[in-house]
């Protein structure tokens, strides 16, 4: 039989499975959460040589042609985000409770559900890709490098998508090694094709994206090998054909999460292309310096969003395993370490504005632009390091209603209302629109600190359980 196994056993073999429910929490944290986030600064970095290459090449018109086609590719991320966030607490809370036998079964699911949906999505958006971009208010110089973009940036969503599967998974085991190696390779494929594409070829920002999606294709098609070939390392049980067909019990508990989180990052991803659209119709040169400014909250977003994937691990193993008291140290180590970081990247902003935008454009407009968005900047910076402890405790816990409140009220109500309220009620115009965004960015915390002091979290089924 196929799932005679049981959790013990199967555990025994796993050589690639790290347990968190016992011993230090700093450590262990740091140890795990370290590669996730160099994995994550290496797709940041790739993602800016995109920017440095087309920003010093094709100068403002390039920067907002990339800018606004990244940002359709970046709104197709919510699925992909929101299922493989899911898929990860679940086989974290699978390990805690040691019903590691069931991870199998799981993971052909998730795999299915999101290249599927990947497919979906690319056939959808490249019907409708011109409407979107007009509807984003896309400067007419840019529009067509930004069409040439974004149509090859939604061809490539399938290959994101089963990505983001694959790394849910080892994450979910506690292996965030491998990730990086995959992350690593992509990384420097994706500066090499930049390099030859754009400058080489002169592909222009088709270029850019037709670089990306090849490094993700590649990173993707040998992660999932990875899995399959390494699977008694992992302790995993599974037959090939259970890629190709859903598992109903495990497909409805990965949509019982997977919505609400794909709900959160689609109206976050929402309300950025809501705001985008007002800021466009400043002219190529805001818009083209908001692509910068995305590019700097990605710093910040990847310290937190590792320490958010750590921590959410470690918190659904002790959910799982029952372990409530670690929760909190879990918590207090992400804190900690999220907020030094924000005062670091705060003081290298405001102490080196100039030379930090230097390295994206030349043009003084541009880097005028970035000189104001300095407030903005460190607002964003310590909003994602409130989020990050926050997020840890609301996803490991696989509180569904917890999660959708946190969508509704930081992707729509926050970030569209205080975006309309500075931007256009109190006329500040692109600025505001920016305040607004920075400043829906902390409704995480307020959320995640009631739900921490209600206890909820302590007394609820897990999902395995359910």
């Amino acid at each position: 039989m196929l799932y005679c196994h049981t959790g013990d056993d199967i555990m025994a073999k796993a050589e690639y499975v790290t347990d968190f429910t016992h011993g230090r929490v700093a450590v262990p944290l740091l140890k795990f959460a370290l590669p996730l986030f160099i994995a994550s600064t290496l797709q940041v970095l790739y993602n800016m040589v995109d920017m440095i290459v087309v920003g010093q090449v094709l100068g403002k018109t390039g920067l907002a042609a990339v800018s606004v086609g990244g940002d359709v590719a970046h709104f197709l991320m919510f699925l992909a985000m929101g299922f493989s966030n899911a898929g990860q607490v679940i086989i974290s809370q699978y390990i805690g409770a040691k019903e590691e036998h069931r991870i199998g079964r799981f993971i052909g699911t998730l795999f299915f559900t999101l290249v599927v949906l990947g497919g979906v999505l690319t056939v959808g958006c490249l019907v409708w890709r011109e409407p979107i971009l007009r509807w984003m208010n896309t400067p007419a110089e840019a529009w067509q490098d930004a069409l040439d973009y974004a149509t090859v940036s939604i061809a490539g969503t399938v290959f994101i998508y089963g990505y983001n599967a694959a790394s849910a998974v080892l994450r979910g085991m506690g292996d965030s090694k491998h990730p990086l190696v995959f992350i690593a390779i992509a990384s420097i494929l994706n500066v090499v094709l930049d390099v030859w594409f754009i400058l080489g070829l002169g592909l222009r920002a088709k270029g850019a994206a037709l670089a990306t999606v090849i490094s993700q294709a590649v990173s993707f098609l040998w992660s999932a090998w990875f899995i399959y070939r390494k699977r008694e390392k992992f302790g995993l049980v599974f037959r090939a054909e259970e890629f190709v067909k859903i598992q109903k019990d495990e497909f409805f508990r990965l949509i019982k999460l997977g919505i609400p989180m794909a709900i959160k990052g689609a109206a976050i991803q929402f309300s950025k292309l809501f705001v985008n659209a007002y800021i466009n119709s400043y002219g190529v040169a805001v818009s083209g310096f908001y692509g910068i400014a995305n590019k700097i909250g990605g710093i910040s977003n990847l310290v937190s969003n590792s320490l958010n994937a750590a921590g959410s691990s470690m918190v659904g193993q002790n959910i799982g395993a029952g372990e409530y008291h670690r929760v909190p140290r879990i918590m207090g180590v992400i804190t900690v370490l999220t907020t030094g970081i924000a005062v670091f990247l705060s003081a290298i902003f405001l102490l080196f504005p100039q030379q930090v935008y230097s390295i994206f454009t030349a043009e003084a407009e541009v880097v005028a632009i970035g000189v104001e968005y300095l407030p903005i900047a460190v607002l964003i910076f310590f909003g994602s390091a409130a989020r990050a402890p926050m997020n840890a405790l609301m996803n490991g816990s696989g509180n569904t209603a917890v999660n959708f409140a946190t969508a509704i009220f930081d992707g729509i109500v926050m970030r569209i209302g205080l975006a309309l309220l500075f931007g256009v009620v109190l006329k500040m115009g692109y600025f505001g629109f920016w305040l607004g965004d920075a400043l829906a960015g902390f409704t995480p915390l307020v959320i995640g600190i009631v739900f921490y002091f209600l206890g909820s979290w302590r007394k609820q089924l897990t999902l395995v359980s359910e």
